[in-house]
């Protein structure tokens, strides 16, 4: 089986772990609002949206049109690190429970989380966002999708922690 039919079937594996995802996390925002969750940022979540799409699809198409040389010791590391950022997201999606989701939906009065990854880390999902970005493409050396979806997502990341943080304030 050829390099590139390889990492199209990692990426299709991705993006079915997105979609459960996506299962989860419309369950939790529902029990979320249901108990008065208050959302924020509803105005860069499609942003979020296309943006991560764009990272699945982005390094199919680069892999397949600019067919690059993969070393296979950096295929096997970002492999490695593609893995260790997906079990960073469900230990958090698992640490969270009904309060995770992919939006930022706060429940008046619910506790803050700080077990788990958030004993060290403030936003360890986002390491693993921002792991994932650069690993993922880098399994066959989809440099440019890499660079793109970095510089494109540390400006999302930005705005996303600020709003995130404005509303877990309002939980103090």
């Amino acid at each position: 089986m050829s390099g590139e039919v390889l990492f199209t079937v990692l990426v299709l594996a991705v993006g079915l772990e997105r979609i459960a995802e996506l299962v989860v996390s419309k369950r939790n925002a529902a029990w979320s609002l249901a108990r008065g969750g208050v959302e924020s940022g509803r105005g860069h979540y499609p942003f979020m949206v296309v943006l991560h799409t764009g990272l699945l699809a982005g390094a199919l198409v680069e892999v397949w049109v600019r067919r690059p040389e993969t070393a296979p010791v950096l295929a096997w590391a970002m492999f490695a690190l593609v893995v260790a950022s997906q079990a960073l997201r469900w230990w958090c999606i698992a640490t969270l429970g009904r309060q995770w989701n992919t939006r930022v939906i706060v429940v008046p009065g619910a506790p803050r989380v700080t077990g788990g990854p958030y004993r060290w880390i403030p936003h360890p999902n986002y390491v693993a966002v921002v792991v994932e970005g650069i690993a993922l493409p880098l399994v066959h050396s989809a440099w440019i999708t890499a660079a793109v979806f970095t510089a494109l997502n540390a400006f999302l990341l930005a705005t996303r922690v600020r709003t995130e943080n404005a509303a877990l304030a309002r939980l103090a």
